[in-house]
């Protein structure tokens, strides 16, 4: 099963290893990223695969919003084919 996780905060140092070392320890591959700087802003989304994670998906977005308190970032896990549905008009 694929997701989309997005991360979105201020810009600040260690973003992108803080939040792609904790997907790996859980077992989550990263298919696509792309990231970007707006001003101070930072805004990340990527295409995870998460078969062979042993969490569900619920519990990774769980642990992903409390990683993203603790780093003072917004980061949100939805399954593919709902973010699909969500962004097309």
């Amino acid at each position: 099963m694929r997701a989309v996780v997005t991360v979105v905060g201020k810009d600040k140092t260690g973003i992108i290893a803080k939040v792609s070392g904790f997907l790996a320890e859980r077992g989550v591959n990263i298919l696509d990223i792309s990231q970007t700087i707006l001003d101070e802003y930072f805004a990340m989304i990527m295409l995870v695969d998460v078969n062979a994670s042993a969490e569900g998906l619920s519990r990774l977005s769980e642990e992903c919003a409390a990683l993203g308190k603790e780093i003072g970032m917004s980061i949100h896990v939805q399954h593919e084919e709902i973010f699909n549905a969500m962004h097309s008009v």
